[in-house]
């Protein structure tokens, strides 16, 4: 057997009535609470993270096509919904494209880069202002047109009462469906008829609706903005033809594609006049403030690591003056300063692993708790979401562990030099 290991092993486990027996218990505690922070920090946010962007997704898809002068404004400027131009993108499983390295370098380009997945479907959508009211209030909207090609599924988890807008008739039908914001601001029930005001060309026009649904995604400033109906209303009502619509909403297989497949799309296919951009882009103040949750997470996990090694240091200079004697006659009896050395630290290294066990596996049952029953509830109004998001992020998860093992045992060298200053005999009467 190694005679360091074995040594280690035998000293491992100090009684109760030993000093350093609480420090170990106290180094495991916080190595287990520093691990179990770090576990449920990175899958809360990665869970927060990802469930926002699939509400943003969900609703306004990936890539957006639309006319370059209308912006993010909703301009009533048509494009044509050119089947030829659907079925390009339809086409598209796979990109290899040299995007241009920016605007202005002329021939300059970069690599050859290559998409993970292609384009999986493509939605038109024509968006109008118009002001709902009833005999005491209103409430300006950007009423969402949709088509009978529109993916149900994707708002299906939205739906709070009602149903979905029916497009199963040859003309457009009168449905609506509005967010629970709305709803509740203007005390609108499912079933209830509506009248929805436009200012076209500086002219009032007045359309009525029935509402067969109320959604809610938790982001309120859609949601207060929005109401879904059929397109073919809209189309009618601004005199467009059935192939002029406001945009087109292009989904993508792989999210890591989104600017390699939009630059394709803008220079390769597009015809002039027409402008694609990512809804990260478009929606760039929601996307920046998920983002900056990234900083939140590295913080944490730094000074939850910083926490353990504290601990850790502590916990090893206080073992090693405890066994000063045990130190000195071992030296005594021709132990080399690093033997002694890997004695402690194969001892510190059993207090982390123990500790990261631990931590792992109390925060691996919390996260269970909270996927399964939402046991923790949010603010919607504040954090989009009702509940405590999870979603297990096994990558990052195995990085923190062998990181947070991995850089305590290295740090755990500088306390172990207090060895090398011992002398046995000075020490083998030390008590």
């Amino acid at each position: 057997m190694n005679f360091e290991r074995y040594i280690a092993s035998r000293i491992s486990n100090p009684t109760g009535k030993s000093f350093s027996g609480l420090i170990v218990k106290i180094a495991i505690a916080a190595i287990a609470l520093s691990m179990m922070v770090m576990i449920l920090t990175t899958n809360i946010i990665t869970g927060f993270k990802n469930e926002i962007s699939d509400k943003v997704f969900n609703f306004w898809g990936h890539i957006h096509i639309a006319d370059g002068l209308s912006g993010d404004s909703f301009e009533l400027i048509p494009i044509h919904k050119d089947k030829e131009l659907v079925d390009s993108l339809l086409r598209i499983s796979s990109v290899s494209y040299a995007r241009p390295a920016s605007f202005d370098s002329g021939d300059e380009i970069r690599s050859i880069e290559q998409s993970n997945g292609g384009i999986t479907h493509v939605e038109a959508f024509t968006v109008v202002p118009g002001i709902v009211m009833d005999k005491t209030q209103f409430e300006g909207l950007l009423l969402k047109g949709l088509d009978k090609n529109y993916n149900v599924d994707r708002i299906q988890d939205f739906v709070k009462a009602g149903s979905f807008v029916d497009f199963s008739g040859e003309k457009g039908s009168r449905d609506m469906m509005i967010s629970q914001y709305t709803a509740r601001r203007m005390k609108f029930k499912v079933g209830q008829k509506v009248n929805v005001s436009f200012i076209l060309d500086e002219v009032p026009t007045k359309r009525q609706f029935t509402i067969t649904g109320i959604y809610n995604t938790g982001l309120e400033e859609y949601d207060r903005r929005f109401a879904l109906v059929d397109m073919r209303v809209l189309q009618d009502l601004l005199g467009w033809a059935s192939d002029q619509v406001s945009g087109l909403e292009v989904f993508v297989e792989d999210l890591d594609d989104l600017p390699l497949i939009n630059d394709f799309i803008y220079f390769e296919l597009l015809p002039p006049a027409t402008y694609s951009e990512t809804v990260r882009t478009k929606f760039s103040e929601i996307f920046e403030w998920l983002e900056l949750q990234n900083v939140n997470e590295r913080v944490i996990i730094f000074l939850m690591i910083l926490v353990a090694l504290i601990n850790m240091i502590t916990a090893l200079m206080i073992f090693v003056l405890e066994r000063t004697r045990m130190i000195g006659v071992l030296k005594a009896l021709g132990a080399t300063n690093w033997s002694v050395r890997k004695i402690f630290l194969y001892n510190a290294g059993g207090i982390i692993v123990k500790g990261v066990l631990i931590g792992n596996a109390i925060a691996i049952i919390l996260c269970l708790i909270q996927k399964y029953t939402g046991l923790f509830k949010l603010n919607e109004t504040d954090y989009y979401l009702s509940q405590v998001p999870i979603e297990f992020n096994l990558w990052s998860m195995f990085l923190i562990n062998a990181g947070t093992v991995l850089v305590v045992l290295i740090f755990m060298l500088i306390p172990s030099l207090i060895i090398t200053q011992i002398t046995p005999v000075k020490t083998i009467q030390f008590k």
